[in-house]
């Protein structure tokens, strides 16, 4: 297990601990999420009586839980935090494809299930829309039933309102435009052929979509290498907003 000393000056830093068997994963994993604000990471454990112990020390906001650890399954590692009297929200990262997994992940009140593997914008894309989740529950302010039903609403399913940072509403309007006319489904490399931006942007666009639920993904597999993602638009406004909406508004 290793740790981070907290560092000064981050005022609202959401403090992450990485729990992977893997070292080199592990590593990845950090890497991915200290590019993402405002998320640090605090600690990294390779089983789940590290995971405990580091939840113990550090006090993380999340934790990035693999599954397939060596001492406990991940899951497993979930009730034993909350017995610890730990309120810290899990995200699950794994291989894990089993229906099982992820029911019971849902059962345990994890905020997403992300499948490995998976490339640094598919962690972007979860870990901004758990950052807009937090604020907005931190930030609630209940008078009556209706603000429950509010946050309740927003906690389950994500906003398909507001484009996540370093995203423009032109360019969602362009990528959904390619999805809705396309013949089938579409590749990010496609996708990114037939827009003019750059594959790892169109890759970005695409997933949010499939984030808020605008798009499907299906993977087609090859002779060798990862399986392709492929997405089709499901028939509502992708990006929220088109150009020219504020102004109609």
């Amino acid at each position: 297990m290793s740790g981070t000393p907290s560092t000064p000056g981050r005022r609202g830093a959401i403090d992450v601990l990485v729990v992977d068997d893997d070292f080199m994963v592990a590593r990845v994993h950090r890497g991915f999420v200290e590019r993402v604000e405002p998320f640090r990471v605090v600690g990294v454990a390779h089983t789940g009586e590290q995971a405990i112990a580091a939840a113990d020390e550090l006090r993380p906001d999340l934790v990035l839980l693999d599954l397939y650890l060596p001492d406990l399954f991940g899951l497993d590692v979930i009730p034993r935090l909350r017995t610890a009297g730990h309120d810290c929200d899990v995200m699950v990262i794994s291989a894990a494809r089993e229906a099982d997994a992820v029911r019971g992940a849902v059962r345990h009140g994890v905020v997403d299930f992300l499948l490995k593997p998976f490339e640094a914008e598919d962690l972007r894309t979860r870990l901004e829309r758990y950052a807009a989740q937090r604020g907005r529950l931190l930030t609630a302010v209940v008078r009556g039933q209706a603000d429950v039903d509010r946050v309740l609403a927003k906690a389950a399913a994500p906003a398909a309102g507001p484009l996540p940072k370093g995203m423009s509403v032109e360019t969602a309007a362009l990528i959904e435009q390619a999805l809705r006319e396309a013949d089938g489904t579409l590749s990010a490399t496609e996708c990114a052929h037939l827009t003019g931006v750059s594959r790892v942007s169109a890759r970005r666009y695409l997933e949010h979509f499939h984030t808020v639920g605008t798009a499907e993904v299906t993977l087609r597999y090859g002779v060798a290498g990862r399986p392709e993602r492929r997405y089709r638009f499901l028939g509502h406004r992708a990006g929220g907003v088109r150009p020219g909406d504020e102004a109609r508004a």
